[in-house]
């Protein structure tokens, strides 16, 4: 008993002084701009924390869509490439595999994800839980390495 009551003491005397340790440090604003610097700097002059910058630009990014969607690299998307991925989506959804998708299929994906989303099971979703619902975007892979 006087181990746990000599550990607790000591958990709430590290969290007590985290708090103190980092009351008075600046917060960073999300309005200002971020100084230019190298993408090797995590840290500015005054000792801030800097957010790396990305060297993606939203050309680039809308190029890497277009490969995504041109399948057989003709520099075109036809009808048949732009419509590939909803068709895979709705496949997933027609469950008895009639070409048609009943209110009632669309909904059992729905009330899916709305039941792991409620996770104290009242219902409703509070903020935490309704943010969960958002569709989550893939990481890009660490490495575009070469087999």
């Amino acid at each position: 008993m006087r181990r746990f009551l000599a550990l607790a003491v000591a958990l709430v005397s590290l969290i007590a002084a985290g708090f103190l340790w980092t009351r008075d440090r600046p917060v960073a604003v999300a309005t200002e701009a971020a100084p230019a610097a190298a993408p090797a700097e995590s840290e500015a002059e005054d000792g801030a924390l800097v957010a790396p910058v990305s060297d993606v630009t939203p050309a680039d990014r809308e190029a890497r869509r277009f490969a995504r969607y041109d399948k057989n690299r003709d520099a075109e998307v036809s009808r048949d490439e732009y419509l590939a991925s909803r068709r895979k989506a709705f496949a997933r959804l027609d469950t008895n595999g009639d070409g048609r998708l009943a209110f009632e299929e669309y909904a059992v994906a729905t009330v899916k994800k709305f039941g792991k989303a409620d996770r104290d099971g009242d219902g409703n979703l509070d903020a935490d839980e309704f943010a969960t619902t958002a569709a989550k975007r893939r990481a890009a892979p660490a490495c575009q390495c070469s087999p």
